[in-house]
């Protein structure tokens, strides 16, 4: 773990210890007033110390304090150390940490950064980047900050001091974000920096009442009952959640399954597919199932399950984290019918919210137009490589995408 020392207040001398200070005695109230000096300088800059956590066993050693700052700041899963956790055990177990961390003037833990240094390449530039603990199965991340705005600047600033970087990227940032904090802190020190929108993740805000919520549905449901009567001539329809017990295995075994039956084992994004994907969502399952956090649901006709939905139930939301369905059974909808039946269980229990995550798409437009965008934030250092890299993503590649565009068009 690297420490940074605070600065010298402008102005305050330094104070032996054990110097007694008198105030408002002639001659003798220099230290007492250097002290006030330095107080006032630490208050009006919000002084953070700032260091690094660069291996596991430092990682590990933050758990308890590092799930308090998340409850203090914004309470998501996804940001929790039992989900980091979870995350680089099985995508990135050999990384090269840079966990910034910063504490208060008390030695409290006020903000935390999670990175990971690699080499890499931007349109074929070679980049030293320092990259965010995100892949597609992070689903969500951000700085996390009592005060963003402090915890923006004094990381950026211990950043700067260290050259063996070219780039800073955040994946998968919600709008309004913590993190916005740190990029406009680069904007203002004159850093290369942008924004991507990486995705809009539709959600669906739940009323008090499963009666309130079919009357705003109206006739939007009546293709879904349609399709359902249909389903019910085959044989007994029913909804299954597991939230863990002797069943677990059993259930996700099923599920995965279900899963890699469809167009998802086409595209090769299933989960079966890859022994990392299928390592972390067993873990993370296991994990979720003794925090009380797991749900997974399936849509079953008779003992058969025909739909699945793999999720977590956190802070009054259920996350919709991996679907799939049986599509011998599309002429149906049985995922759709499925996530029907969830949102009235979900009602059911008193959550507030469907988080459908990911990006939009027409399965997910039949329940929600609310949408909430998603970014990739890049800071550059104000180097030759820094800048070049900044005019290949933000002015180069997009003029040359244009261009294409319309020379297409004009075909």
């Amino acid at each position: 773990m690297e420490e940074l020392p605070f600065p010298r207040a402008p102005g305050a001398a330094n104070v032996s210890r054990g110097t007694r200070a008198e105030a408002g005695v002639p001659g003798k109230n220099k230290v007492a007033l250097g002290a006030r000096r330095r107080a006032m300088y630490y208050a009006r800059q919000g002084s953070i110390r700032v260091s690094e956590v660069r291996d596991l066993a430092g990682f590990h050693a933050l758990a308890r304090e590092w799930n308090d700052l998340v409850a203090r700041t914004d309470d998501q899963v996804f940001y929790r150390h039992e989900y980091v956790s979870c995350w680089l055990r099985h995508f990135a177990p050999e990384a090269r940490l840079r966990i910034l961390t910063g504490r208060d003037l008390e030695g409290r833990l006020v903000a935390v950064l999670p990175l990971r240094a690699a080499w890499g390449r931007q349109y074929g530039l070679p980049a030293r980047q320092l990259l965010s603990l995100t892949n597609k199965h992070s689903c969500r991340f951000d700085l996390l900050a009592e005060d963003p705005k402090r915890a923006g600047r004094a990381f950026l600033r211990h950043l700067l001091k260290d050259r063996s970087w070219d780039m800073l990227r955040l994946a998968d940032v919600p709008e309004g974000g913590a993190a916005f904090a740190m990029l406009g802190a680069a904007s203002k020190a004159g850093l290369p920096c942008g924004t991507w929108e990486s995705a809009r993740s539709p959600y669906l805000l739940l009323p008090g009442t499963v009666d309130a919520w079919q009357r705003e549905r109206g006739k939007n449901a009546k293709p879904l009952r349609r399709r359902r009567r249909r389903l019910e001539e085959r044989g007994r329809v029913t909804l299954e959640r597991v939230t863990g017990g002797e069943r677990l295995a059993e259930r996700l075994a099923e599920g995965f399954a279900l899963e890699r039956s469809g167009w998802k084992a086409r595209r090769g994004t299933a989960i079966a597919q890859s022994q990392k994907r299928l390592a972390f969502y067993t873990d993370l399952a296991r994990v979720a199932a003794r925090a009380g956090w797991l749900g997974l649901y399936s849509l079953r006709l008779d003992r058969r399950a025909i739909a699945f939905q793999y999720g977590l139930e956190y802070g009054g939301r259920y996350l919709a984290m991996k679907p799939g369905y049986d599509e011998s059974f599309a002429e149906v909808s049985p995922g759709q019918l499925l996530t029907e039946e969830l949102i009235q269980d979900c009602i059911g229990r008193g959550l507030a919210e469907l988080d459908l995550l990911g990006d939009e798409a027409p399965f997910k437009r039949e329940w929600t137009e609310t949408v909430r965008p998603h970014h990739w934030l890049f800071i550059y250092r104000a180097s030759l490589r820094g800048r070049a890299l900044y005019q290949a993503k933000f002015r180069w590649v997009p003029v040359a995408r244009r261009m294409v565009a319309k020379w297409v068009r004009r075909r």
